[in-house]
């Protein structure tokens, strides 16, 4: 048996045909939900790429493994997935994109050359790394690679100091000239590169040629891609195939765009806000958004092709989703902050090949999931023990095979704002630039520290618009779910060393063999049934 988690970047789960789109069609990744389990409900841990990623590779909270941001490193010694498979014999590779950073600081200070075998993989988040790509420019951004997609690129024909930005996200404009990707004004120009070596098929073929070149060896296999993620740049025919015409309306109100809350108004006031805010700017953005989303649809109808072609369907389970997905303009912002379900909530597929699955093919489950359950999913289809004293999430296997409704209570999302403008605008020191959600399928209560919570009620108002977070009426839901935020704070969390199980035996051993504290004399040992501590007189 075996495992292929594909991964989208930024890709939000309504803007697929399976979760309801009306807008675009998505006939492949709709195929894949037809013989899996479509979950509806489920919501990444930081609805940022690396702290989002890390709670998927670790199956911990953001709160736990400590790389709250973009660029802030894992730190070494943090389990990975990569660490527990590798201990049931399974290979854990990559190919793609994981936004991990190395902890340097803590290789150099134990001892370890990240070009060694322990260094390649606590570099790496716990993968063996097949294909590392994402994107940008290595020489800038060290933590970033794309040199494999570069290579490619270079061996047709497509050269320059950095190509995966020169041909992969640059057009050319109508007077001949190179127009830089990062230009929203850009994005309904065509990409340099042809489609069938844009970065979204360059990455399918390396997880086909990954696949074919493994033995028997159990395998998983995470292919992670970087679109629909910025810069938003589409090859033809996908630059075009959309037009303001298509978009869904924008979901945003102007009672919303005056809301008395000091940090929405500071995250309203951000460029990136001010930019998707402006209808011309979405009318330019999001069809080629779409265009990306069409192109990822149509390489997997060609991975769909493949797997089935070549068996595989038959022993491999296949994991569908997005690390975070992007408010588009809604909401007054733009990129994919806060905890708006078009930020935080993404699309979750898992078709599973084995015989007991058979009975929930196709089947739309509304139960509350988290990222974080992948990891215990993947260690119990391989046949390996659960971890809860050290793995968060719990594994979606009952759901697979029994169509499981209630399985938890509440989700848990979390946003380290500390570098964001937005924070010096309301004056917030980095220490208390925290946010944490608690969503229990109905009420949606956002802890903001040093200031007034948020809260949305999403069976009156679903397109979460109207923040009640200070609303009289409502202040026993926010105690409620402030309760439910100050005991989920409270568990143990990093206590990751012994096991339940270990903590029950300490208990009923007491001390060690041979320490005896608070004993009067031997009698009370002998009744005790401690051991007398070889020679000892009395």
């Amino acid at each position: 048996m075996n495992v292929l988690w594909i991964m989208a970047d930024q890709l939000r789960f309504d803007y697929l045909s399976c979760y309801g789109a009306k807008h675009i069609h998505t006939p492949h990744i709709d195929r894949l939900a037809s013989q899996g389990v479509q979950f509806n409900r489920a919501y990444v841990q930081s609805p940022i790429c690396g702290p989002s990623r890390m709670s998927f590779y670790t199956g911990r909270y953001v709160r736990s493994h400590g790389s709250t941001w973009n660029g802030f490193p894992l730190r070494v010694g943090e389990p990975t997935l990569g660490d527990h498979l590798r201990e049931l014999d399974v290979k854990c590779s990559l190919v793609g994109k994981t936004h991990m950073t190395p902890d340097l600081d803590g290789m150099k200070r134990l001892g370890i050359e990240p070009e060694s075998t322990i260094g390649a993989l606590v570099s790496e988040c716990g993968f063996d790394a097949f294909v590392r790509d994402d994107g940008l420019n290595p020489t800038l951004y060290p933590y970033r690679h794309s040199q494999d997609y570069d290579q490619y690129l270079r061996d047709h024909g497509m050269d320059g100091d950095n190509p995966w930005e020169e041909w992969a996200n640059s057009a050319i404009g109508p007077d001949g000239a190179v127009l830089s990707g990062w230009m929203l004004e850009n994005a309904p120009y065509a990409a340099r590169v042809p489609k069938e070596h844009s970065e979204t098929a360059w990455l399918t073929t390396r997880g086909i040629e990954y696949i074919e070149a493994q033995g028997d060896q159990p395998w998983l296999c995470h292919l992670s891609y970087i679109k629909p993620h910025w810069p938003y740049l589409a090859p033809a025919p996908y630059n075009d195939m959309y037009s303001a015409d298509d978009l869904p309306e924008v979901n945003r109100t102007d009672a919303e765009r005056n809301s008395d809350h000091p940090l929405m108004q500071a995250w309203m006031d951000m460029r990136v806000s001010k930019s998707f805010s402006r209808d011309e700017i979405r009318d330019l953005v999001a069809p080629v958004y779409m265009g990306l989303i069409k192109e990822l649809d149509d390489q997997m109808g060609r991975l769909m092709d493949y797997l089935e072609q070549s068996g595989r369907m038959n022993d491999t389970m296949i994991v569908f989703c997005s690390d975070h997905g992007d408010n588009m303009g809604d909401h007054w912002m733009g990129e994919k902050d806060l905890f708006h379900d078009c930020s935080a909530r993404v699309p979750m597929i898992i078709y599973d090949p084995r015989k007991q699955a058979d009975k929930t093919r196709g089947a739309q489950v509304d139960a509350l999931m988290e990222g974080i359950d992948l990891v215990p999913t993947f260690i119990d289809f391989f046949g390996g023990e659960q971890m809860p004293h050290i793995i968060e999430g719990r594994s979606l296997t009952p759901i697979l095979h029994d169509h499981v409704d209630q399985w938890r209570s509440y989700c848990v999302s979390e946003y380290d704002y500390a570098t964001r403008g937005a924070r010096r605008a309301v004056k917030i020191d980095q220490n208390d630039a925290r946010l944490v959600m608690v969503f229990d399928g109905r009420w949606k209560y956002v802890h903001v520290e040093k200031m007034r919570p948020m809260l949305f009620d999403l069976k009156t108002d679903p397109e979460e618009v109207v923040d009640l977070g200070a609303v009289d009426a409502y202040a026993d839901q926010v105690a409620r779910l402030r309760e439910i935020h100050f005991d989920w704070s409270r568990q143990h969390h990093n206590r990751i060393t012994r096991s339940a199980a270990v903590v029950e035996k300490m208990t009923d051993g007491q001390e060690p063999p041979g320490i005896l504290i608070g004993y009067a004399n031997k009698e009370e040992i002998d009744r005790s049934d401690r051991p007398w501590p070889e020679h000892a007189d009395r």
